[in-house]
């Protein structure tokens, strides 16, 4: 692919090696060194295009909603006017990331991107995504879902011992309003992140603040339920950290999809909490029994299962590199009518355009 799609936007603004983001340029990454590549696009069960559509930022470090679909939609002209591959299938044995907020409707706010729609010359293709939610617009059939990028090495750093007591009972720091964006509130996180502030603000079993401190990390590890509720999306780092510092997810995310639900027991490990249930999370969470407490915090212990939620670098067995590679090799081989007859044409090239 020509530079400007991928490296050309990483050189602009190096901060998308760092955000939440993140997976789709570690994925291009692991994939040029990878064992399952091969240089003979006739042997290949799988066409990758690597374009880095959360890479061009404001000044803020939030990717631009009106860039992603153009970009994408650009890349998709190019590979379909340089290769036959595309044309052969319009897309049904190729795969791309989207790991923005609502995936391939690339826009942060749920009502404009479920305006939006998926980009429809996405429509054949398997959508590799961070967002994932039942019977939502934004997500089609056959999606991968996938855990949002957490720096590995970051966390290792901050590590404490396992023998430190958990004596904070429910932690949770983040926003609970946007008002830059949903300056009358209700909207943003669907009301339940205001919610969990106004009933628990002065409640002393819950640890929670607006501010990030620098033992962020360290205070995770010191708590036995770690708050996750949606925000714009239903999906957020959170549920990383969570697992990988052992502190109970506690998901409050109606019909969410979670990523490798085939390697990771997320009813198990995780408290589920219906949003409109948030007014009784004290009750909720003070009812799960200690031994139940236990039987999830041995689960989380395992290395295995903080591996899976990792893009490590180099890529290590069984990390979230390989729960991806898992997710395509079940989806061989491709579907009846992947394959389409010679001058058969199934995507509207216009669709979409006035979005």
């Amino acid at each position: 692919m020509p530079r400007k799609y991928n490296h050309y936007l990483l050189e602009k603004d190096n901060r998308c090696l760092y955000h939440m983001f993140a997976a789709e340029i570690f994925m291009h990454q692991f994939l040029l060194a990878s064992a399952v590549r091969t240089m003979n696009p006739e042997e290949a069960d799988w066409f990758y295009t690597p374009v880095y559509v959360t890479c061009d930022l404001t000044q803020q470090g939030f990717p631009l909603p009106f860039r992603a679909p153009r970009i994408m939609r650009s890349a998709i002209q190019y590979i379909a006017a340089t290769w036959p591959y595309w044309n052969r299938t319009e897309g049904a044995d190729h795969f791309f990331l989207a790991p923005h907020d609502f995936g391939a409707c690339f826009h942060y706010q749920e009502e404009r991107a479920i305006e939006r729609g998926i980009l429809p010359l996405l429509r054949r293709a398997t959508l590799v995504q961070t967002f994932g939610q039942r019977n939502h617009v934004c997500m089609q059939e056959g999606s991968i879902t996938i855990p949002p990028y957490a720096n590995p090495q970051k966390m290792q750093a901050h590590l404490i011992s396992p023998g430190t007591p958990r004596s904070i009972f429910a932690y949770f720091r983040g926003l609970f309003y946007d008002m830059g964006n949903d300056p009358e509130g209700g909207y943003y996180a669907r009301g339940a992140r205001a919610s969990v502030w106004e009933n628990f603000k002065d409640n002393p079993l819950f640890d929670m603040s607006s501010e990030h401190p620098s033992t962020y990390y360290e205070d995770m590890q010191r708590a036995i339920f770690c708050l996750c509720p949606l925000g714009w999306a239903p999906w957020s780092p959170r549920l990383v950290e969570a697992v990988v510092f052992g502190c109970i997810p506690v998901i409050i995310a109606d019909d969410i999809v979670l990523p490798f639900a085939d390697a990771i027991p997320w009813e198990q490990i995780s408290v589920f909490v219906a949003e409109a249930d948030v007014p009784r999370l004290d009750s909720i969470l003070a009812s799960v029994a200690p031994e139940d407490v236990l039987r999830k915090q041995r689960l989380l212990a395992s290395p295995a299962m903080k591996q899976a939620v990792l893009f490590h670098q180099p890529a290590r067995p069984g990390d979230a590199f390989d729960q991806v590679l898992n997710g395509l090799a079940r989806k061989l081989p491709h579907r009846e009518g992947a394959f389409l007859k010679p001058g058969q044409k199934v995507l509207d090239w216009n669709a979409g355009l006035d979005s």
